[in-house]
């Protein structure tokens, strides 16, 4: 048993607890309920839980969440544009977010997207300073689709 200012008050019956919380005018909590024999704390009920909620919440608000950005290119891409996209991904990776590049074939490039997968692998040479691959090139439909992510 703990009293309310966190001092021992030894080994005693639930009944008798109960009785000295109710003199303090405070809550019986069970803090550790699988103890040998359990541990239980004097306190006010409703501020604990008030002081929980708003622990969660500074960590919550110090997480950071990853957000997925998204590069588009075609196989017929030229080299100043590349080089934008390029920088494009490269903030969005400095910011500490994930970039999926996509390689969009339509009519009768669908035909070479075999011979279309250097653009993947030169977007990922570029970026090789500050990114890994993460996931590799792999076909999806009428794309192709690569993951890069901030080295660490």
């Amino acid at each position: 048993m703990i009293g309310p200012d966190g001092e021992q008050l030894g080994i005693m019956s639930a009944k008798e607890a109960m009785f000295k919380a109710q003199d303090a005018g405070l809550d019986l909590v069970k803090i550790a309920p699988q103890a040998k024999p359990p541990v239980c704390k004097i306190i006010d009920y409703g501020k604990y839980r008030y002081e929980l909620a708003r622990k969660e919440k500074e960590a919550k608000k110090k997480q950071k969440t990853i957000d997925v950005k998204e590069v588009r290119l075609s196989p017929n891409i030229d080299t100043n544009d590349l080089m934008t996209k390029v920088n494009a991904a490269r903030k969005f990776l400095t910011k500490g977010d994930r970039v999926k590049v996509t390689l969009r074939f339509r009519g009768r490039e669908m035909a070479h997207m075999a011979s279309s997968k250097h653009v993947l692998d030169e977007f990922a040479e570029k970026l090789a300073d500050i990114a890994t691959v993460e996931k590799a090139p792999k076909v999806e439909g009428r794309s192709m689709t690569m993951f890069l992510a901030e080295k660490r």
